[in-house]
């Protein structure tokens, strides 16, 4: 059997893009703290007026509300990669259509690509909209797990039995056409390494499927429930293929900016009608659409890149910086309010922080008032 096969450029030379420099740590350790305090100053006085007063009039309206809060905090993450760390986001493969609702499917090298998709996201004028499939454990982070929570992520134990019922239930809530929605799902479940992938071709090879170099054989089950579920409402199932020069990056990389030098980024869209219906043909479509994809990334391998690049252009500084500010302001009369104004903002946040913990451990989130009222009558 023939082992597997890496994507890093300058593999096992260990040489990193830019060393990491004092003014480097100093850079990334402030923006780290930035993004944790603005994304701590938007969840606790935000959160009780679109996750809890405006859903139980409306799950619409507070979706649409907070996909745009979401959106403007997010996009500091791609202005940190693409302007101040200067890594290259390379696009290549199809230029799909803006303000689409769609599924996303990923390859999972390394535990930082979902946040390689918020790139593509923010061009296309859906970055606040994009929802994860995720691991449970997560949501155990501080502040973000309360983030991961609010913006309706889906937490599973990676145990179907175990997950089903509340990856169900979740994704009914998901199928009003109206809602905006980039739902983003790694197939292979966890992020590719060597003895994984051993283990994955091990297995491929004793049940007769196609054994795979570059990618870990799919979990089919999610992504049937996903597209089962949501195919009356979504528009597309977008298939994105990630690749990194110089090495796979860690989440420190990309906060120090060392890694990567270069990120890589193929497109392929394909329309909900294309996607077969039947259990096991939709599986079967699955597993076929990663043999493409692994053969893409041998491709990668031998070429240095992907066919088709430039489908996206780069992203507006001007933009980018004023976003930026305007989260910066937000979060400073936030701040100035919190330890300078009145002793009732303190209470408040102290209330929100309850709120957020608490209905973070408990998966809580209300319903709509009318929503109550007729279930109480058809009762």
């Amino acid at each position: 059997m023939e082992g597997c096969e890496t994507l890093n450029s300058d593999a096992g030379s260990g040489l990193k893009h830019y060393p990491l420099t004092p003014l480097r740590l100093v850079r990334g350790l402030a923006c780290l703290l930035v993004y944790l305090s603005t994304a701590f100053m938007f969840l606790v006085y935000f959160s009780p007026v679109f996750a809890v007063f405006l859903r139980l009039f409306s799950v619409h309206y507070s979706r649409k509300t907070s996909s745009f809060l979401f959106g403007l905090w997010l996009a500091l993450w791609p202005f940190l990669f693409e302007k101040i760390n200067n890594t290259k986001v390379i696009f290549s493969g199809e230029t799909v259509p803006e303000r689409e609702r769609v599924l996303v499917i990923a390859n999972h090298r390394t535990e930082v690509d979902w946040m390689y998709l918020w790139d593509l996201a923010l061009r296309k004028g859906c970055l606040g909209c994009i929802r994860y499939v995720l691991k449970s454990s997560l949501m155990k982070l501080p502040v973000f797990g309360w983030g991961f929570h609010v913006f309706e992520f889906i937490s599973v134990e990676r145990k179907w039995e175990v997950d089903e019922t509340v990856m169900r239930k979740m994704l009914s809530t998901f199928t009003n056409p109206l809602d905006p929605l980039w739902l983003a799902v790694f197939p292979e479940g966890t992020d590719f390494t060597e003895q994984k992938c051993i283990k994955s071709r091990l297995f491929a090879a004793e049940n007769g499927l196609p054994e795979l170099k570059n990618v870990l054989l799919p979990r089919t089950r999610g992504f049937y429930a996903c597209v089962e579920i949501l195919r009356g409402s979504l528009d597309a199932v977008y298939d994105v293929t990630i690749a990194y020069k110089n090495r796979c990056p860690t989440f420190m990389d990309n906060v120090f900016g060392v890694e990567p030098s270069e990120v890589h980024v193929h497109v392929r869209r394909i329309p909900l009608e294309d996607i077969p219906a039947s259990e096991s043909e939709c599986n079967t479509w699955l597993l076929d659409t990663f043999q493409l994809k692994d053969q893409l990334l041998s491709d990668f391998i031998a070429q240095g890149h992907f066919p088709n690049e430039g489908t996206e252009g780069d992203l507006s500084t001007l933009r980018c910086m004023v976003n930026c500010a305007a989260v910066l302001a937000i979060t400073y009369v936030f701040t100035y309010l919190s330890f300078f104004s009145s002793v009732w903002f303190k209470v408040y946040i102290v209330l929100s922080c309850a709120y957020l913990a608490c209905a973070t451990a408990f998966s809580f989130r209300p319903s709509p008032l009318l929503e109550y009222v007729i279930r109480k009558k058809s009762s």
